[in-house]
């Protein structure tokens, strides 16, 4: 089930009648944990088994962290949960790799073949195995001390809403939460609603349409000339946006309904003026794992300027490959790193030229710094979507002008350049949409619907549901 098709609003509907029927916390509970293993059994319910296996493991490991605080048993954890993703994600890539080094070396190996190794990867695993290790580090890091029983373990692991593609959640952000679920109020119904709205016309409306313009221009590279390469890569950009902004605020709103609290994954990544705010604007639930348990383990900046340096690279490289098991993820995390490894130096530039903050000198290379940003964000974009470095080599010619003689650009209608135009426009038109909402929710001082607008708000998600084709969310693949 995807959050966007009506098969999943009926589960949900039935889910919400059976919550709001419940008496007690104990059965309120038990209906949000067998929801939850029901919503991911519709997937592949062979991979039950596993997730169900993770969670039983991982809270005895969990629990004897809390006992004894052992290193010995932390690695155990990290080596057990990282080698378990990396077999089931990373060995396809691995034997590929492998052999294409032999076969370059000029001694091909035989009998080796990638391909009994192409099973589906299990749903969320990179999330939920995510979720799994952060409490285990807190715990040994002594930054997270409240008992967790196995149910409540449970919901955190499984919790419907994030289990799937986060937001990527520590414990102190939900287990309390889940510890206290109360029967259903009619604000956070009306609140969650309203935000599972936004999300689905995201998707819907805006990802959906995109995602087959992008699929037909980065099919055939040899084609693009430098605008249509451009504007392929423009496309995938509000694609990706759409898609998992909106799928984002669809988990954040289905949690409200429950009265749970999820953090906010993004805030606007496109008016960012530097790599820096774009990173804390884009996935920000990642972006601050990263950070605490990748970054800060290596060492962040205690140990000088090109440790530093070192440390936001591999870093950025990991988060590249966590992506996807392909060198193109890795090399668009590369890339990123080494627009933030600029960045740092830029600034100790500023700092020794004595360029002061707000200064006219400041303002002038923050407002360069906003279409910089784009330009080198959408450049990465090609490592991240094409399907090899020769069909992100060509793209990227195109883009810098390099494009051959031969190319012809796919002819494109009138209403594609209006799609991808107006929702460019949107995500930047947006903040100030927000900022206008909550003035006026302030204004009303909250949210009352009245019965007319709840039907309003039903007619119109029936509209978004039934007038479009709803597709996977990317994010699912990684």
């Amino acid at each position: 089930m995807v959050f966007s098709q009506p098969v999943f609003l009926v589960f949900f509907a039935v889910l919400l009648l059976l919550y709001a029927g419940a008496n007690s916390y104990r059965q309120r509970a038990a209906i949000i944990l067998v929801g939850s293993l029901i919503f991911y059994a519709s997937w592949k319910p062979i991979y039950l088994i596993l997730l169900v296996a993770s969670v039983v493991i991982n809270y005895s490991i969990y629990h004897g962290l809390t006992q004894t605080r052992s290193r010995t048993l932390l690695v155990f954890g990290l080596v057990l949960n990282l080698t378990l993703l990396g077999v089931l994600k990373y060995l396809g890539m691995a034997i590929n790799t492998l052999l294409g080094v032999s076969t370059w070396l000029g001694a091909p190996l035989t009998g080796l073949d990638a391909g009994w190794s192409a099973w589906a990867l299990p749903l969320g695993i990179s999330f939920y195995t995510f979720h799994m290790l952060s409490v285990m580090i807190d715990v040994y890091r002594g930054e997270w001390t409240h008992p967790i029983s196995f149910r409540a373990w449970s919901l955190y692991v499984t919790f419907f809403p994030h289990m799937i593609a986060g937001p990527i959640l520590r414990a102190s952000e939900l287990v309390e939460q889940l510890e206290n679920l109360a029967p259903l109020r009619p604000r956070d119904m009306q609140l969650g609603g309203l935000i599972f709205l936004a999300g689905l016309i995201k998707k819907i409306l805006f990802a959906d349409n995109l995602a087959p313009l992008a699929d037909e221009l980065f099919a055939y590279p040899g084609r693009l000339d430098c605008y249509t390469a451009w504007l392929a890569t423009t496309v995938f950009a509000l694609q990706i946006y759409f898609d998992f902004s909106g799928y984002s605020e669809m988990a954040i709103g289905l949690a409200r309904m429950f009265g749970v609290t999820l953090p906010r994954n993004f805030r606007n990544p496109y008016v960012s003026h530097s790599l820096r705010e774009f990173w804390q604007r884009w996935h920000i639930t990642l972006s601050r794992w990263l950070r605490d348990y990748l970054y800060f383990s290596l060492g962040g900046n205690r140990q000088g300027m090109a440790r530093n340096l070192a440390n936001l690279m591999l870093t950025m490289i990991l988060g590249g490959l966590w992506h996807g098991a392909a060198w193109t993820f890795a090399v668009w995390g590369a890339l990123h790193g080494g627009y933030l490894v600029l960045h740092r130096l830029l600034l100790e530039g500023y700092r020794y030229l004595g360029i002061a903050a707000g200064s006219p000198t400041s303002r002038l290379l923050s407002w360069l710094g906003w279409p910089t940003t784009l330009i080198a964000v959408w450049i990465t974009w090609v490592f991240f979507r094409a399907p090899g470095f020769h069909e992100a080599w060509t793209i990227s010619g195109a883009m810098l002008g390099l494009a051959p003689a031969t190319a012809q650009a796919p002819s494109l209608r009138i209403y594609v350049h209006f799609l991808v135009w107006a929702s460019l426009l949107l995500t930047f038109v947006e903040p100030r949409m927000e900022r206008a909402l909550v003035a006026r929710l302030e204004s009303w001082g909250g949210l009352h619907f009245s019965l007319r607008g709840l039907a309003y708000a039903s007619l119109v998600m029936l509209v978004i549901l039934f007038g479009g084709s709803s597709q996977k969310f990317i994010y699912f693949d990684f």
